[in-house]
């Protein structure tokens, strides 16, 4: 374990009218343990989980690649600042990580290949294949497969976006493997009942009026897909 503890000082918040300081389920001091490898944060669209795992990899010091912000009409000093409101604690030490955006891959790809053709050698930390040569799904899985076997803190914002049913379930193993090897820890955020399954994974749910870890079976998600799958005529008359 890398990164011990999360805490949201709201508290000392600057104001509580714009975002990100405005987000309900983010307004009280809360406390988030991590006790394993694999740590899901799960919840509805704008309940605050992504906000929140944003404002943790800017306080970790990782990276964000992102595309410029042009935006005038939407201007917002308060955009990037929650990681001033969090405490992080680390068990021995910073490590090194990074942050996947589906959204973002493609021109992330696109740079990683473009070093490659300067650097052959550069190949094995993403699968050993010119990234964009693949489908968009296989070349996320490729570069899962190479960049999360060093060791490292790796926080994903809902990789499910571009991976099928079954290259979920290809991620969802890689995760497994990489979990007993013992080099790497992951926060994620996502609404994939296939991710959150994962075996001894710990969740934290978004859907009340505060954070709260739950069991696989508690979450929103699985209630709503176990439902539909067991009888949708009645799921979609209710």
């Amino acid at each position: 374990m890398y990164l011990t503890k999360v805490r949201v000082n709201s508290e000392t918040y600057p104001t509580q009218r714009c975002y990100p300081f405005n987000i309900p389920i983010l307004g009280e001091p809360s406390e988030l343990v991590f006790r394993k490898r694999v740590v899901f944060f799960v919840g509805e669209n704008g309940s605050g989980k992504s906000t929140l795992l944003e404002a943790i990899t800017r306080k970790c010091g990782i990276h964000i690649w992102d595309k410029p912000k042009r935006h005038v009409a939407h201007h917002n000093p308060y955009e990037d600042r929650l990681k001033d409101y969090i405490t992080v604690t680390w068990s021995n030490g910073h490590v090194a990580g990074s942050l996947f955006r589906a959204e973002t891959f493609y021109d992330l790809a696109d740079f990683l290949d473009d070093v490659a053709l300067c650097d052959p050698g550069r190949l094995k930390y993403h699968g050993g294949q010119l990234l964009n040569t693949l489908s968009h799904g296989e070349g996320i899985l490729s570069y899962f497969s190479g960049r999360y076997h060093v060791k490292g803190l790796y926080i994903l914002d809902e990789p499910e976006a571009a991976l099928s049913p079954a290259s979920q379930v290809k991620f969802l193993q890689l995760l497994q493997q990489l979990e007993a090897q013992g080099h790497a820890q992951f926060i994620i955020a996502t609404h994939s009942p296939i991710l959150l399954a994962c075996p001894g994974a710990q969740i934290f749910s978004f859907d009340s009026s505060h954070i709260e870890e739950v069991r696989y079976e508690e979450t929103t998600h699985y209630r709503i897909y176990r439902q539909f799958l067991t009888d949708r005529s009645a799921f979609l008359q209710s």
